[in-house]
């Protein structure tokens, strides 16, 4: 029997590490509350130039949140050398072993769930901001879901993860999918070791998941960095998000921790476990706020984290011999900081240009659904499924234009109908924001000039904001929102 299998009845754990373990851990969840994906709840631009690695560089907070985690991860460390650390696995392992035992069918069962769930939804590719008015790419994933259940048909459905990749990519910017990217081909790995027949491939199906969510998690991280103005819509219009920090310190600090613990995923089998155990908590935090959307969005990097959270290995593959080093832990975060950063903006840089233009007439991506919980009420401006609404001589961006005047007018009269005009002026301005950004969006797809498109991104970070503030006072004053 493996040495993990073979638990004591009953470990006693110091009071010390306890302490430790609810301090550290407390650090990591404070810092990142609620990790919901950013470009499913508010506006942005792909293309846009990011703000330049110096900020970061000189911003006190970043630093700060730095030397935070890398105290957690030394103590960790030291802990995980001696005996009590080894006790501590073993009482996980203990914990966890029921589940462990069952690994492969809750994986599978959660990746066939997810892919039902967004073939319910509809008009999505992989994720909720990857939009598609093909019908036949649901029916696509109710087949992928359907796959995962046996080992014969599991490469299949592989395959059909890949190609809806594709598929997005065809319709989508390259810098746009690449958070997506490393999660989607794990999956798609996953399946195919799971389904094979050498004992010596199949042992790193799990392995696979997990620098799958690693690596996705570093590269979003960053764009709490490049991009912090795509968040102060989320943090304003959910302030509690922050803890009362200034949205200045937090949003550093939040992508410090999500960046360090997607790097913990990757490290030694206690700084694994505890950075998963630690994430499973973040990503939970974030479904009440957000809604159905997020625990669609995020089911299987929540399952992905909980396998991690599970895994009584302590076999490492990749520089074994390095991470035992105390001191292997901030050169490691340090070298996976320049790695991942030096990709993110050079590779937006060798596509867009210092600043951030783009070399075709399609113009930077952006999208924003406003409510999170409807996501896919009418197909996106200008996105493939639009043909069917084509008249003869009539420009995709004129039926854009006219879809966006169709889906405000109605709402936007049933609101001033209201009998109170305080009520009805704001009942009819929401959705008349919600059409200006709508066309905003139009312009960002169809746009040439880029002081227009400029400004359509500023218009529709303004009128979200205000939408925000007319919904808030809505619900106070005892009006029926507005959809």
């Amino acid at each position: 029997m493996p040495a993990f299998l073979r638990l004591p009845r009953r470990i006693a754990i110091p009071s010390t590490l306890v302490a430790a373990g609810i301090s550290t851990a407390f650090t990591l969840i404070g810092t990142a509350p609620a990790e919901a994906h950013v470009k499913w709840f508010a506006p942005y631009i792909v293309g846009a130039a990011p703000a330049p690695i110096t900020a970061t560089l000189t911003n006190l907070w970043f630093w700060l949140a730095i030397v935070l985690v890398l105290g957690f991860f030394i103590i960790t460390r030291i802990i995980e050398k001696g005996t009590v650390g080894e006790s501590v696995l073993l009482e996980m392992d203990r914990l966890s072993n029921p589940l462990w035992l069952r690994l492969d069918d809750f994986v599978r069962v959660v990746i066939g769930a997810f892919f039902v769930a967004i073939f319910a939804v509809g008009g999505i590719y992989l994720t909720p901001d990857l939009k598609t008015g093909y019908e036949w790419v649901s029916w696509l994933q109710l087949a992928i879901a359907a796959g995962v259940f046996s080992r014969k048909t599991m490469p299949f459905s592989a395959a059909g993860i890949i190609l809806l990749w594709v598929l997005a990519l065809r319709d989508y910017d390259i810098f746009h999918l690449l958070d997506y990217l490393a999660l989607g081909v794990a999956v798609a790995g996953y399946l195919v070791l799971e389904a094979s027949d050498n004992p010596e491939l199949r042992k790193h199906r799990f392995e696979m998941l997990r620098w799958g969510v690693a690596i996705a998690l570093m590269w979003s991280s960053l764009e709490k960095f490049a991009y912090p103005e795509w968040f102060y819509p989320l943090v304003d219009e959910k302030p509690f998000l922050t803890f009362g920090m200034p949205r200045n310190v937090f949003i550093p600090m939040a992508g410090v921790a999500e960046f360090t613990m997607g790097f913990g995923l990757l490290w030694t089998p206690l700084v694994r476990r505890l950075s998963a155990f630690s994430l499973f908590i973040i990503f939970n935090s974030a479904v009440y706020p957000f809604g159905r959307i997020d625990l669609v969005g995020h089911a299987l990097i929540m399952a992905i984290i909980v396998a991690i959270a599970v895994d009584p290995t302590r076999e490492m593959h990749f520089l074994p011999h390095l991470k035992k080093s105390l001191k292997s832990v901030p050169v490691g975060l340090v070298a996976a900081l320049v790695i991942v950063a030096g990709s993110y903006w050079g590779l937006h840089t060798a596509l867009y240009g210092t600043e951030g233009s783009r070399s075709d007439a399609g113009g930077a991506v952006a999208t924003h659904t406003f409510d999170p919980e409807h996501p896919h009420a009418a197909t996106p401006a200008g996105s493939p499924g639009m043909e069917s609404m084509s008249m003869p001589n009539t420009s995709d961006a004129t039926l854009a234009f006219e879809a966006t005047m169709a889906s405000m007018n109605g709402p936007m009269m049933e609101g001033m109908a209201d009998p109170d005009p305080d009520r009805a002026f704001v009942r009819g301005m929401i959705p008349h924001h919600q059409g200006a950004i709508d066309m905003g969006n139009v312009i960002l797809k169809f746009g040439t000039d880029p002081s227009i498109k400029a400004l359509a991104a500023h218009i529709i970070s303004d009128q979200q904001y205000e939408i925000v503030q007319m919904q808030n006072w809505l619900a106070a004053n005892g009006g029926p929102a507005t959809p």
